[in-house]
């Protein structure tokens, strides 16, 4: 397998240097879109102008997808990296330009190849949004021919040189939920005389989790975490509004499927002795990837193949979301987790503004790329 390591690395520098948001991602598709047509190829840009996808080889059997992301995040980068963010209050903090660099490596090994397999490259923008790139890469027509797909994620928990799957949920689902609160205000001596709206507040914030504990299975490990809350100015007034906004995750798909009415009706019950109306906006998220066996079983035997069994190691289910789970909506595949971390610096975390990565990680996910993609060859022939 013929890669050269280093100008994959000169790729995801030139990306990192260079991050930008969801759906402004021209520059990223600009180079990308650049060096596929270097290799001869046809690449398809997404109608609204950021992400592509790009056929390899002959039309003649189902394709595999592979699939990369471009979107950077809104944090300023602390990392004093000498290619550091040149785009102020924008980084790559979740290793998206590792991932696009390491599809690219792949695509200019497939199609240097003498026979290249019928293999689709997704260049997906926007996934660190609601709602995301993937849902435009599939209205756009992007999983048309392809018959699964599979794709790498960086982990900063995980050692260089090692990879990490597994079958069923590898990740959570996500939804928001904001719960704006009106009240006609008054003073603070006579709360009876309003809607009080910061009591309301408190028992919405407890009583809501506490209802979903012991309305839900407890193995579909869903849970809601409240990361805004907004009332008042004095304490001696009762506000005329807030507002509450929240993450609700779950591991199970039935579960994402049909929450909301649960969220909606608790809500109401829980905030109707009070005499506070409110609004509920509930903005459904990603559902949980959720690897096929089949698909799962294909990419431990590719990982096998690079890193030998020693370093396959069985992936914990995160309660992270990821836009990968809508393609698995329509056809089979599966996400494995690449390890970023150098073995020795302190462990960080995924959207941290100094987020590191060893970069020795991108031969070992090249190489995993084009693995799988040799695997579809083989598959389709039968």
């Amino acid at each position: 397998m013929d890669i050269d390591d280093d100008q994959v690395i000169d790729w995801r520098r030139d990306l990192h240097t260079h991050p930008e948001l969801a759906f402004d991602e021209h520059r990223t598709t600009k180079t990308v879109r650049t060096h596929l047509e270097q290799l001869g190829l046809t690449p398809t840009v997404l109608p609204h102008g950021t992400g592509l996808w790009c056929d390899i080889g002959p039309d003649d059997g189902a394709r595999v997808g592979l699939r990369a992301d471009l979107d950077a995040l809104p944090l300023t980068e602390t990392t004093g990296l000498p290619f550091a963010s040149t785009n102020p209050g924008v980084t790559h903090a979740c290793g998206h330009d590792a991932h696009a660099a390491m599809l690219l490596g792949a695509a200019t090994v497939i199609a240097g190849s003498e026979r290249p397999p019928p293999v689709r490259l997704i260049f997906q923008p926007a996934e660190e949004t609601i709602p995301g790139g993937a849902l435009k890469v599939i209205e756009a027509g992007g999983l048309t021919g392809v018959s699964k797909i599979f794709a790498l994620h960086c982990d900063p928990h995980l050692e260089v040189g090692k990879l990490a799957t597994r079958v069923g949920p590898i990740t959570s689902s996500n939804a928001s939920v904001t719960v704006r609160l009106t009240s006609s205000g008054g003073h603070t001596a006579r709360p009876h005389l309003t809607g009080d709206l910061i009591h309301a507040t408190a028992v919405l914030i407890t009583g809501l989790a506490s209802v979903l504990d012991r309305r839900l299975d407890a193995r579909t490990a869903t849970v809601l975490t409240w990361g805004k809350v907004a009332a008042g100015n004095v304490g001696n007034s009762v506000p005329e509004s807030g507002e509450l906004v929240g993450t609700l995750r779950s591991a199970s798909h039935e579960t994402w499927k049909t929450l909301e009415s649960l969220v909606r009706n608790t809500i109401e019950q829980l905030l109707a002795p009070y005499d506070v109306p409110h609004e509920v906006i509930y903005q459904q998220g990603v559902p949980p990837v959720t690897n096929s066996p089949e698909c799962a079983a294909e990419l431990r035997t590719a990982i096998e193949s690079v890193v030998g069994a020693g370093n396959l190691v069985e992936a914990q289910q995160s309660s992270g979301g990821e836009d990968f789970g809508w393609y698995l909506e329509h056809i089979p595949g599966a996400m494995a987790r690449l390890g970023v971390w150098d073995g020795t610096s302190p462990v960080q975390d995924l959207h941290q503004p100094n987020f590191l990565l060893d970069e020795r990680c991108l031969a070992y996910g090249v190489r995993t790329l084009v693995a799988l993609a040799d695997a579809g060859r083989h598959s389709n022939a039968v």
